[in-house]
């Protein structure tokens, strides 16, 4: 896909270009007595400042020009809740729509696990329980052994070479399910296993039971094989609030603790740096999108290890610190090169961090 633009009246399209347990973090989000929540329905979100955490200004100022001058077009961060940061830039302001790319997999992710709260389907399920066989080319035998889990995980063993089409003429073996971790666009069918489980709509679904519930604003809009979440750049730190306050907003529990606790750890053998579509750092080794290479290492080495984010296509960038009460946004276009997700400057945008921070 090639980048996308929208206004809050008219939506102008041109071409989006996107296409073990171990090592488990024992940190704990905490309790949300501390926690502040902006009222649902209304733009007022209380401030702190950096003088009152403490933190280095001269290098904030320094984080900003960094931002400007990579492509930067909103950036927020959030402690424990409330707005200790927010900029724009080049053109962009609180109300301007951008797309979440990939890192909108994690509104998909948490929408599957309201929907297993409620009863409505079961992750551990085989996807033709719910869309029905013949949903891949594969044969019925090797079909059946893909899961909702897999999905979530990235372990549908399904060829990730194809491209984002997910009919059935593209959805071919490479492997059995669970056996082999890629990065593919199959994941979106969960979006079809809710619709039907719930006997509605997607976005009905997702706006019913997640958005208008947090308070979020923007849309899906389908492009290319690809479902793509748009909104303003507040209703992505409203989220990424809404994870780090462990699932709840104020006293309304809106996934709970235990879907989210799996969604935020290895969800499998193969990638320890990949949940239910959410990507955690911390990690000895992870894998990349478009590679079936392991690296050891930390997927952000200078990020905190207990931090896990969502990440999306040009350095769309959700980042969820448990051990700092931090929630941060970064929406623009690519830094530097395309990228799928992780980039270069994820690091990069933390060691500026870091200079704030400590």
């Amino acid at each position: 896909m090639k980048p996308i633009y929208l206004t809050l009246s008219l939506l102008s399209i041109i071409i989006l270009s996107c296409s073990s347990k171990d090592d488990t973090i024992l940190i704990e989000n905490p309790t949300t007595q501390n926690i502040y929540f902006p009222p649902i329905n209304s733009n007022t979100w209380e401030t702190k400042t950096p003088s009152e955490l403490q933190w280095n200004t001269s290098a904030l100022a320094e984080l900003s020009s960094f931002l400007e001058d990579t492509n930067t077009k909103s950036f927020i961060i959030l402690h424990q809740g409330k707005i200790a940061w927010e900029q724009y830039y080049n053109g962009h302001n609180e109300n301007s729509i951008w797309y979440w790319a990939s890192a909108g997999k994690t509104l998909t992710a948490i929408t599957t696990g309201i929907a297993q709260d409620q009863g409505l389907l079961n992750i551990n399920n085989k996807v033709s329980d719910y869309i029905g066989t013949q949903w891949t080319s594969l044969n019925l035998e090797q079909e059946n052994l893909i899961t909702n889990r897999h999905l979530l995980s990235m372990t549908s063993g399904l060829d990730d070479s194809l491209g984002d089409d997910v009919t059935p003429n593209n959805l071919q073996y490479v492997a059995d399910a669970g056996t082999r971790w890629a990065y593919h666009n199959v994941y979106v069918k969960l979006q079809d296993i809710v619709s039907q489980a719930s006997n509605t709509n997607w976005s009905d679904y997702f706006t019913e039971h997640l958005k208008d519930k947090i308070g979020m604003t923007g849309q899906w809009i389908d492009l290319d094989n690809l479902s793509v979440y748009w909104s303003n750049t507040r209703s992505m730190a409203r989220f990424g609030l809404m994870i780090y306050a462990n699932g709840r907003w104020e006293n309304n529990q809106i996934i709970s603790q235990d879907f989210l606790n799996q969604a935020t750890n290895t969800s499998q053998d193969i990638n320890q740096a990949y949940g239910y579509l959410w990507w955690l750092n911390g990690k000895s080794s992870f894998n990349l999108p478009q590679s079936q290479i392991q690296f050891n290492g930390y997927l952000i080495p200078n990020a905190p290890q207990d931090m896990y984010c969502a990440l999306g296509k040009n350095d769309q960038k959700l980042y969820i610190v448990p051990s700092k009460d931090l929630v941060i946004v970064r929406m623009g276009q690519a830094a530097d090169d395309s990228n799928f997700a992780l980039s270069d400057y994820d690091n990069d945008l933390w060691f500026k961090l870091n200079a704030v921070f400590n």
